[in-house]
């Protein structure tokens, strides 16, 4: 078997079982792998209504048949789960080393069902499986346990891990891994917690078998070439990450400040991946086979680690309102270590910060905590670390945005979709991006389906981003596209680069199959018509295809894009048509059974 290792281990964690399962090759390929075939499994195993915090929801580590191959980038893994963020389902993408190395153990997936009776880690090297005791390493923060897990079993296994996030069942809890790199967003760290599953620990021997060896260093080269000679793959990601984009994205009038009340912030370049490179990068910190190497490893004061990435720096940066870039590093330090995703806990602050500023914190909830202030740098830091409280404002904070705001009865305040905090993009000046958003099948999301490509680096080509014309076209072409792509096991950030018939290239190369670009891209829509299915029967109403009010009806005040609300009432409709569902926003029996999905 080429490309996937054609096995499976499933952990019941209830009674502290494991086996071996056969890969079915034909699923996995109608799926291509990843996200794709770790929907496919939770659509067969679970009930889409069930508690996501419940033992009877399933959490699935799965890779793509390029992970651990010398593709670029052949890094990437999923977790695959009920999320409990949003009730949709949760498909978190995360890099670093800890895939390949699954990969390299021999296996295409891990299925964790049930619950432990008490705290638990998994260790795996090669086909040796244990359920370890974890009581040892409870209430340990990420990089410790990672360390001592690393003193135990060798410095050289991977490690994925959840901190007190995940352990005290926060909603917007990250999993961990290589210490710096997270499966973030939907909550999936806290069905992790809610198993008694502390870590993974991995070591492999083993090697991906390819197909076509020859083939695959032909067709390396040609991509290799595309991603070097790109403006985005081959310069300003290598040369100062993803937070090249805040510049960028602020003259275009569309980076959120003050929880989206403002579109521009003046004191961006104070923030801005450049002055990062500057200040404080340290290293480079790119992942498994990544010729990008947009991780950044920052040091400032007394504390050094992986990041800031671009939506962090936003999130903690000008939707807060704070221009001190060393904080921001810090606060995202603190994500990493308690385990939690940095775009919902910068999101969740600045919420706060709207709340206390319209008087509906009162002060004596602080409880001595430092002001929940505009501004106010101090803030981001301790509130991201009371999000790891069991009690008090920083408990109800790390439930989420949406839900803190309910508890005050103003939801409104929340700037998500479907309970997911929205990142670092204002949709009303950049309409394709909007229909993403409101769209996207784990709420709202930039991965989805990145619009911000075309609309504003012009990659493949420059779109008007006023312009509504197309707008439903290309956010299908652009969601598909990318579940295919998270599926096959690579980084999404190839595509500023390469299409669909390189991405084809590549899995033809390593797997011994024939497919083709517009193969590759249906075999996207068919994920993403699954997503949508799951959720409906999740009970996820086409109703919540929408986007918070204040960017429906509260045209931006600032900016190159003042005057611009988004113009979903008129953009949605075309967006079901486009997609061949109903005008309810339900797919068609016939759209799935063209998909194969029937």
């Amino acid at each position: 078997m080429y490309g996937y290792n054609g096995k499976i281990l499933r952990v019941n964690l209830s009674n502290k079982t494991v086996k071996n399962e056969e890969l079915d090759i034909d699923l996995a390929q109608k799926f291509i792998g990843g996200r794709g075939l770790g929907t496919k499994m939770l659509m067969d195993e679970v009930d889409p209504k069930v508690d996501a915090l419940s033992p009877e929801n399933k959490l699935i580590f799965i890779t793509g048949p390029l992970t651990g191959t010398s593709t670029p980038t052949g890094g990437r893994y999923m977790v695959v789960t009920k999320a409990p963020l949003t009730g949709t389902v949760a498909s978190s993408n995360s890099g670093g080393y800890w895939g390949a190395e699954l990969k390299f153990a021999g296996y295409d997936a891990i299925i964790f069902e049930g619950k432990a009776d008490s705290p638990v880690y998994l260790n795996i090297v090669d086909d040796k499986v244990e359920i370890k005791d974890a009581s040892h390493l409870w209430g340990k923060v990420v990089s410790e346990t990672t360390h001592v897990l690393e003193k135990e079993h060798g410095e050289k296994v991977k490690v994925a891990t959840i901190g007190p996030a995940g352990e005290n069942l926060s909603k917007i809890a990250a999993i961990m891994n290589d210490l710096g790199r997270a499966a973030g967003r939907s909550g999936v760290g806290a069905v992790m917690g809610s198993k008694n599953l502390k870590a993974i620990v991995v070591k492999g021997n083993n090697k991906v078998d390819i197909a076509e060896p020859d083939k695959l260093k032909e067709v390396f080269s040609v991509c290799m070439k595309k991603i070097k000679e790109n403006g985005v793959t081959g310069q300003g990601l290598p040369a100062y990450g993803t937070a090249v984009l805040v510049n960028i994205i602020n003259e275009n009038g569309v980076f959120p400040t003050n929880n989206f009340q403002y579109s521009t912030f003046d004191q961006a370049e104070e923030i801005s991946g450049e002055t990062l490179a500057d200040k404080y990068l340290k290293k480079k910190d790119p992942c498994f086979r990544c010729p990008i190497a947009c991780g950044r490893y920052c040091e400032v004061d007394d504390i050094e680690g992986a990041g800031p990435e671009y939506e962090t720096v936003w999130a903690f940066g000008s939707d807060c309102g704070v221009s001190n870039l060393g904080d921001i590093i810090k606060a995202n330090y603190w994500c990493n270590e308690i385990g939690i995703d940095t775009i919902s806990a910068g999101s969740t602050i600045a919420a706060a910060m709207e709340l206390y500023d319209k008087g509906y914190i009162k002060e004596e909830e602080l409880a001595g905590a430092p002001e929940l202030a505009w501004g106010n740098n101090e803030a981001i830091i301790e509130w991201t670390k009371k999000m790891a409280d069991t009690e008090g404002l920083g408990a109800k904070m790390a439930q989420g945005s949406y839900r803190l705001c309910e508890m005050y009865g103003v939801p409104e305040i929340s700037m998500t979709v479907k309970k997911q905090e929205l990142p670092a993009y204002d949709p009303r000046g950049i309409q394709g991006h909007g229909v993403q958003y409101a769209t996207s099948n784990r709420g709202g999301c930039h991965v989805r389906g990145y619009m911000i490509s075309p609309e504003i680096l012009g990659l493949p080509e420059k779109l008007d981003r006023f312009t509504l014309e197309g707008k439903p076209t290309w956010a299908k072409i652009f969601q598909d596209f990318t579940a295919a792509i998270d599926s096959s096991g690579l980084c999404l950030f190839t595509s500023f680069a390469m299409g669909a018939e390189d991405y084809a290239a590549l899995v033809n190369a390593v797997c011994g199959t024939s497919l083709t670009g517009d193969d590759f891209i249906q075999a996207g829509e068919r994920i993403w018509n699954l997503e949508k299915m799951f959720n409906l029967e999740a009970g996820i109403d086409p109703s919540e295809d929408t986007l918070p009010k204040r960017l429906l009806n509260e045209p931006i005040k600032d900016g190159p894009s003042k005057g611009w609300v988004h113009k979903l009432d008129e953009l949605l409709p075309q967006y079901y048509e486009v997609r061949g569902w109903g005008t309810d926003g339900i797919p068609t029996s016939e759209k799935l059974k063209e998909l194969g999905l029937a």
